[in-house]
């Protein structure tokens, strides 16, 4: 917890004012039971009404004052403890944008979401008890015990006996307690995680009829999270009535004891009223402390969790050199690049093995390959969405990590396998990566796109409203959405991962037609299934297994590369590979 103090240091003033208030109310508390046993000793025992009316008008004032200094304690906990959950939050989103591929493959997204808003409601609940309870209850204790023992010395000796069973008691709980806690945070990550998944799928799952199956699986990570909830709930159950239980003993005790002093003439019926009065405070005292312990032991389960973000360092390391000149996307190489996702550098674990790919503005590079071969994970490497494991991407002669990110990534504009829309307009949308971009900028990246003839036949048109995900829109509407996206911000080096893969034949071509124009003078990657995508691409690489299996136009791969043949053949048939030979020479 004490790594989060940071967070705490902007809200000083009300840290410091709520404590402050806290102690006066414990402090018009304390006075309470004094006067009771003033009233019973001088008003009631003698029959003075004059004491009991003067007595019972300053016993309402404190009650007063200890409200109005109790209402100014919580205000200023509230206000600091929301603040602090609130930068918390802040922080924790800030440093997940800035995660690399490779952090986001070890945090899971589930776990992510639940740092976020559980963990970090735990520790902020934590600050707003503290503020409270961490004053209140000590000095409400440590105040009830001196003025029991100042009362009478003998009564308070069993009193501080019983405290003393009562601590040990209540570390063997905490100790006992402390993993459930960490356990029950593994087991909530699971279960968000698993909801986050069916949620984000649930049209597959509906299509494949795995509703009972999905069912299943829920049920048992929610069964594990229920069973490790409710053992965790059994030491905070077991809290209050074994405080109470030891305390009420020491009730019967004292009250014995004490009835039998003042029957023999030992002590006063009103300091024995007193001392019960106190001794009610040390246990309402205790079921505060008690509580409050339950609670940093949870919360400082959650601290850990939070740090273990906010402590996270990006994968990719920002590049430390001077600034230099603005680099221009004149040309690509990637000399000898291999990858892994383990970071290892064994043959057998290498996705990527020594990919030499060199490309001049105006170049199209396609690049072909089966499932699963790495052709979107080749593509990932040019933005520094991961980093290579050997070798080296160059643009303009400069090895990228040695380029700032921001830079790097302004030349790149990417448009993803997955269409992915935000919820808001579909003019928020195209101009997501160029915000302030005018009304006809964005209707001529949209024409481009072949976007604009379905957008403008929408009831609101470019205005119009995008559900979670753009689930008003079908996959290739989407798809043409997200490539006008990329063409707003007009860059440099264009990369197309399989972006056209829902588009209709016509509508691909008529797309093709209009991107020859506008990315002449660009590099452009293109990743496809189709040979209908790549045949007219300057140089198309098939990749299989990772690695360059062939290098060249549709017509030299159609006459050396099986590979290619194999994807030809597979989308036009045997008796068209001769033909296709036939053509691409003729060509």
């Amino acid at each position: 917890m004490w790594g989060l103090a940071s967070y705490i240091k902007p809200y000083l003033k009300f840290v410091i004012l709520g404590p402050l208030f806290m102690i006066l109310e414990v402090f018009f508390d304390l006075m309470q039971p004094t006067l009771a046993a003033h009233i019973v000793d001088f008003g009631v025992v003698p029959r003075d009404f004059h004491v009991i009316e003067r007595t019972g008008i300053l016993m309402a004032v404190v009650a007063l004052l200890s409200l109005v200094t109790g209402v100014g304690c919580n205000l200023f906990a509230s206000r600091a403890s929301q603040n602090f959950g609130a930068d918390i939050r802040e922080a924790l989103f800030k440093k997940v944008q800035t995660f690399s591929f490779d952090n986001m493959d070890t945090f899971k997204s589930g776990s992510l979401i639940t740092r976020m808003t559980n963990d970090v409601v735990q520790v902020q609940n934590l600050l707003q008890m503290a503020l409270q309870g961490l004053v209140r209850a000590p000095s409400l204790l440590i105040g009830s015990v001196v003025m029991a023992l100042i009362i009478n010395l003998r009564l308070g000796l069993i009193l501080l006996g019983t405290l003393i069973v009562l601590i040990v008691v209540l570390v063997l709980l905490i100790r006992s307690s402390s993993p459930l806690f960490a356990a029950v945070q593994t087991k909530l990550d699971a279960v968000n995680t698993r909801i986050q998944e069916n949620l984000a799928g649930i049209r597959v799952i509906k299509a494949f009829v795995r509703s009972g199956y999905e069912k299943e699986q829920f049920q048992a990570v929610n069964r594990d999270y229920t069973e490790i909830s409710i053992r965790a709930a059994r030491f905070i159950a077991l809290n209050s009535p074994i405080v109470t239980f030891i305390m009420n003993g020491c009730l019967v005790a004292i009250l014995l004891y004490g009835g039998d002093q003042v029957s023999s003439g030992m002590g006063q019926v009103g300091d024995l009223v007193a001392f019960v009065n106190y001794v009610v405070q040390v246990l309402s005292s205790l079921l505060m402390v008690s509580g409050l312990l339950m609670n940093i032991t949870q919360a400082n389960v959650s601290a850990k969790r939070i740090r273990e973000v906010l402590d996270t360092y990006s994968a990719i390391e920002e590049s430390k050199q001077e600034k230099r000149a603005p680099i221009t996307a004149e040309h690509v190489k990637l000399e000898q690049v291999s990858f892994s996702y383990n970071h290892s550098t064994a043959a057998k674990d290498l996705v990527l093995k020594d990919i030499n790919i060199e490309a001049r503005r105006g170049d199209t590079v396609a690049i072909i390959g089966a499932t699963g071969s790495g052709k979107s994970t080749l593509v990932q490497l040019l933005p520094r969405l991961y980093d290579v494991t050997s070798g080296s991407v160059q643009i303009d002669g400069i090895d990228i990590r040695n380029l700032p990110l921001l830079e790097l990534r302004r030349q790149i504009g990417m448009i993803l396998q997955d269409a992915f829309l935000f919820t808001g307009t579909i003019r928020d949308n195209i101009a997501f990566g160029k915000p302030n971009a005018t009304q006809e900028e964005i209707e001529a990246a949209a024409i481009t796109a072949q976007a604009h003839d379905f957008v403008t036949k929408l009831p609101d048109g470019y205005n119009t409203k995008l559900g979670q995900r753009g689930v008003n829109l079908s996959g290739g509407q989407k798809q043409r959405l997200s490539i006008a996206r990329a063409l707003l911000v007009k860059p440099p080096i264009l990369i197309m991962d399989d972006s056209s893969s829902a588009l209709d034949l016509v509508t691909e071509r008529r797309l093709r037609d209009a991107l020859k124009q506008l990315t002449k003078d660009n590099i452009t990657f293109l990743i496809a299934q189709r040979i209908s995508s790549v045949m007219e691409a300057q140089q198309i690489l098939v990749i299989d297994e990772g690695e360059i299996v062939g290098r060249g136009t549709h017509a030299e791969l159609l006459a050396s590369c099986d590979v290619y043949q194999d994807i030809y053949r597979s989308q036009y048939g045997k008796q068209e590979v001769s033909y296709g030979k036939q053509q691409s020479f003729q060509s």
